[in-house]
């Protein structure tokens, strides 16, 4: 188990399609492991394994003090009317901007042992599964934003210190 280092805005893993996991891979352990123990540090809700570089189907969250995994999640449901929600990401430091999201989401996937799980909420815990399975299509939250909004970011991710 580690804490893994953030892959940033502009690193290809970012925007590669992860590969789905085998059931019963030994390395899968060590992935949701080192997925659970980065994602614990305060400030982070969620964390897609193509985050740390590894371009495979899971993620790891931490809303309301659960942390918790999903293998090879499928975002197999949103419902309610899009909201606009103050939304950031580990890849792209130090940046808000407000993007349209459905307030309930729902995935479904596996765990380690190929069990099924069903994830679902509102607020932020669906914000956090669109958000991470996006990542795991190879997609960063910055491509939802409106035509306006998505030039400020642009331009203001263009200046950061660590792009």
């Amino acid at each position: 188990m580690a804490v893994r280092e953030i892959r940033l805005f502009g690193d290809p893993v970012l925007r590669s399609v992860c590969d789905p996991i085998t059931v019963g891979d030994p390395h899968a352990a060590a992935l949701i492991a080192d997925l659970i123990e980065s994602v614990q540090i305060p400030g982070r809700a969620g964390l897609a394994a193509n985050q740390i570089g590894v371009g495979l189907r899971a993620f790891s969250y931490n809303i309301d003090g659960e942390v918790g995994y999903i293998i090879n999640p499928v975002l197999a449901e949103v419902s309610g009317d899009p909201e606009l929600v103050d939304e950031g990401c580990l890849s792209v430091p130090g940046f808000y901007f407000l993007r349209s999201r459905y307030p309930f989401a729902r995935v479904t996937g596996v765990d380690l042992d190929g069990q099924p799980v069903e994830l679902s909420g509102e607020g932020l815990m669906a914000q956090a599964l669109q958000h991470e399975t996006d990542h795991l299509d190879g997609h960063l939250y910055i491509e939802g934003l409106d035509s306006e909004t998505k030039r400020e970011a642009m331009r203001a991710i263009r200046k950061a210190p660590w792009y």
